[in-house]
C-alpha cells in the first residue's frame, strides 16, 4: 500500500481563513470608517474648516470694531454720517448727486 501525502483539509481551511481575515483587516486600514484614507480626508477638511474659521473671526472682529465705534461710549462721527449716508440715503446740501 502506498500513502500518499497531501496536505490535510483541515489546514487548508486554517490558512485561507487567516488569509481572508488578513486581507479584511488590510482593507479596513485602508478603506474603513477609521481608516487612512477616511483620516486623511478628515484632516483636510479640517484645514478648510479653519481657514475659514480665521476668516470668520476677522469679520467678527472688524463688526465688533464697527460696533464699537457707534456706541454711546466712543462715537466715530464719520462712521455715523456714512451709517446715516448708506442706510437713509441722506446727502448733505453742498453734494451732487449723478444717477
Amino acid at each position: 500500500m502506498s500513502k500518499r501525502n497531501r496536505p490535510a483539509v483541515g489546514t487548508l481551511i486554517y490558512f485561507l481563513g487567516a488569509l481572508a481575515l488578513g486581507f479584511y483587516f488590510t482593507f479596513a486600514a485602508v478603506q474603513g470608517d477609521y481608516g487612512v484614507l477616511k483620516r486623511s480626508g478628515i484632516e483636510a477638511e479640517g484645514r478648510v474648516l479653519a481657514q475659514e474659521l480665521q476668516l470668520l473671526q476677522a469679520e467678527v472682529s472688524r463688526m465688533e470694531n464697527l460696533t464699537m465705534r457707534l456706541s454711546d461710549k466712543y462715537l466715530d462721527l464719520d462712521l455715523l454720517d456714512q451709517q446715516a449716508r448708506d442706510v437713509l440715503g441722506l446727502i448733505r446740501t453742498d453734494e451732487i448727486v449723478i444717477r
